[in-house]
């Protein structure tokens, strides 16, 4: 278990109404993340505490106008929408946040969900692959996750259209998920409007965009990382070298999850993704047998919760000497580009202790100077 998992949980307290919508307006206040988000909490304890220091933390770190967060007042109105659309706000504290999600190091910290909850706590299998599908790729997506779905599999998918659709609709009587890259009332592709409205009537779908959000380039990689969370492996299906299911599936091994692949003719350039992955040791599948004699052979321990970790006696981490983190921080800037570089890495070239390191990042990323990548990479802005 990673560090920053340990740091997410924070208290074994049931959220308040009032700590809950903190949460909200936390992770809405720009450029708050969800791994941020999680270092604001282990720093100051509660998201309110987070919410009141924001101010000053930005103006520590040199911000011309202080860090202005969502405000009550937007927040409140999100969750009024997001209920009258028939939805739920989820924070990673409550006991319907899916636990195998609550895993990943930058799990999101609130989640929008429409539809059956409980198929969020269930054995579940991703499956992607490209938009441009090929008959044939579509036709064995919707055998496989109708196989898998019998054999007690919820699907999970990102709604796209290509193998995307036709692993939802395989798996439409079963239990499918789908995890949308906008708000949760935002269809995207709009031809899949049918299916969206029948999987939120027997399935369910994610968002982790705010309401009625548009979904821009940086969405689908988020939404990839959600998919591959919430399952014990990922299936990819027809994929180019440079497709987003290649990124699905590269989070998924970072994730520990087990990766499978469906082999194709060399000369269809959608067949270079699988292809690679099972050379670099992908699972081949064929059929879902390939897929349940793997995932059936390990006891996986449940992830555990948030009321699991975090002993009640919880001490907020404690303030460094303003000269350090100012001295911090300048040497962080010195040394980063546009480039991403590895968290650690940048640590042992620094020589900070980590206490003073990560108090002036955190400062830095609040005020936008530093951005965060996946796989723990962070670049200047």
């Amino acid at each position: 278990m990673s560090d920053l998992f340990a740091a997410q949980n924070i208290s074994d307290m049931p959220l308040s109404d009032r700590e809950k919508l903190c949460w909200l307006r936390l992770i809405r206040t720009p450029n708050i993340g969800p791994v941020t988000f999680y270092k604001l909490l282990e720093r100051f304890g509660t998201a309110e505490k987070a919410l009141d220091a924001l101010p000053e933390l930005s103006k520590r770190a040199g911000r011309a106008k202080n860090q202005t967060p969502c405000s009550a007042a937007d927040a409140e109105k999100e969750r009024a929408l997001a209920e009258k659309y028939g939805a739920r706000i989820i924070c990673a504290r409550e006991d319907d946040y899916p636990l195998a999600l609550s895993a990943i190091d930058d799990a999101p910290p609130v989640i929008t969900v429409k539809g059956q909850v409980s198929l969020l706590h269930q054995p579940s299998i991703g499956i992607v692959g490209s938009r441009n599908a090929s008959l044939n790729g579509r036709k064995f997506t919707e055998t496989l996750s109708t196989d898998l779905g019998k054999a007690g599999q919820v699907v999970v998918s990102g709604l796209a259209r290509g193998i995307d659709t036709a692993a939802h609709k395989g798996s439409l009587q079963t239990g499918t998920v789908a995890v949308i890259a906008g708000g949760i009332d935002v269809i995207y592709p709009e031809e899949n409007t049918a299916l969206y409205q029948s999987i939120c009537e027997t399935g369910c779908v994610v968002a982790e965009s705010p309401f009625s959000q548009v979904p821009f380039a940086q969405s689908f990689p988020r939404r990839n990382r959600i998919i591959s969370g919430l399952s014990a492996g990922v299936i990819v299906v027809e994929a180019s070298f440079r497709s987003g299911s290649l990124i699905t599936a590269r989070l998924a091994a970072e994730q520990g999850r087990d990766v499978f692949a469906v082999p194709g003719f060399p000369a269809d350039p959608r067949a270079q993704g699988p292809n690679k992955l099972i050379a670099d040791g992908a699972v081949l599948v064929q059929q879902a047998e390939d897929v349940l004699n793997v995932i059936n052979t390990f006891t996986r321990s449940a992830p555990k919760s948030f009321h699991d970790i975090q002993p009640a006696n919880y001490i907020p981490a404690y303030e460094e000497d303003e000269a350090i983190v100012q001295n911090a921080r300048d040497l962080i800037l010195s040394k980063l580009a546009h480039t991403p570089v590895q968290q650690d890495e940048l640590l042992r070239d620094t020589g900070l202790s980590p206490a003073a390191f990560s108090s002036a990042l955190l400062e830095l990323e609040i005020t936008g100077l530093v951005q965060r990548q996946a796989g723990g990479k962070i670049c200047s802005s």
